[in-house]
C-alpha cells in the first residue's frame, strides 16, 4: 500500500511555535508527530510514503531522509504554493496506480487502516473516510450516514446550530485513483470543501468508516491541544 501525508500546512493555530518548526515536526514522547505517523504507516503494511512539504520543507526532509530508518520508501512532492488538501494529492497523481491513504499530517491516531482498508475494497466505493466520534464537532468536517454507511451529508466546521451529527472526519482517507479525476487541476481544491460535497452530488460512491474505541485520535490544533496531548498519551509512545 501507498500513502500520503499533508504536511504542507503554516500551522497558524500553533504560532509563533510554527514559525520556527513546521506543526508536523512538533514532539510528542520525544519524537516528532510526523514520525509517530510514518511508525504507524509502516507498522500497517504501508511501505511507499509520498509527502508533501512547503514551509519550512529541511525541517522534514532533512530528518526523513529516504525513510530507510524507518523501513519505508519516502517521496516528497515540494509545493511552491500551498495547493489545498486535494490539490496536494493531485499534483502527484503519478504517484498512485491502486487504492491509497491520505493522512492529514497535524492529528495523531492509531486508526486500525488495515480494518478501513478492508472497509473500503467490501464497499466497492471510490472513496472511504475514517471518522471519530467527537462531543464538540464544530471544528472539524460533519458526517451523516445512510443505512449502509454511505455519506449522505457533510458539513465543514458548522457553527454550533447546524450540527446534525458528531461523527467527524479524522483526516484519514482511502482513495481510489478514480478520484483523482474529479479534483480540478487549479486552484486549492480541499477535500471537505470541495470534492467530497462533488462525490455526493454526482452520485459516486462515499462511505464512512466508524473507528471503534480502540482507535484513538488526537487533535493538535492549538498549543493547549499539543500540551494536552503530551500530558495524555506522550508516555506511550516514547
Amino acid at each position: 500500500m501507498k500513502a500520503m501525508i499533508l504536511a504542507a500546512g503554516l500551522g497558524t493555530r500553533l504560532r509563533p511555535m510554527t514559525e520556527e518548526i513546521p506543526k508536523c515536526m512538533m514532539r510528542i514522547g520525544g519524537k516528532p508527530l510526523l514520525e509517530h505517523i510514518v511508525r504507524w504507516l509502516q507498522y500497517c503494511g504501508v511501505n511507499e510514503i509520498i509527502i508533501n512539504i512547503y514551509h519550512l520543507p529541511e525541517a522534514i526532509r532533512g530528518y526523513f531522509g529516504n525513510g530507510q530508518k524507518w523501513g519505508v520508501r519516502i517521496t516528497y512532492s515540494m509545493e511552491d504554493r500551498l495547493l489545498g488538501t486535494a490539490g496536494g494529492v493531485k499534483n502527484v497523481a503519478w504517484f498512485f496506480d491502486e487504492a491509497f491513504f491520505v493522512w492529514y499530517g497535524d492529528n495523531f491516531s492509531v486508526c486500525d487502516l488495515n480494518r478501513l482498508h478492508a472497509f473500503h475494497k467490501a464497499k466497492s466505493g471510490l472513496a472511504t473516510i475514517a471518522l471519530y466520534y467527537r462531543d464538540e464537532p464544530t471544528q472539524s468536517g460533519i458526517v451523516a450516514l445512510d443505512e449502509n454507511d454511505r455519506v449522505i451529508r457533510f458539513l465543514e466546521k458548522p457553527s454550533p446550530d447546524k450540527v446534525f451529527s458528531r461523527w467527524v472526519s479524522a483526516g484519514i482517507f482511502v482513495l481510489e485513483p478514480a478520484v483523482l479525476e474529479v479534483i480540478p487541476a487549479d486552484g486549492s481544491p480541499d477535500f471537505g470543501r470541495d470534492i467530497f460535497p462533488v462525490l455526493m452530488e454526482t452520485g459516486k460512491l462515499l462511505y464512512g468508516y466508524r473507528m471503534s474505541k480502540n482507535e484513538g485520535l488526537w487533535w493538535i490544533d492549538t498549543p493547549e491541544d499539543l500540551q494536552q496531548v503530551i500530558r495524555k498519551i506522550g508516555h506511550k509512545f516514547k
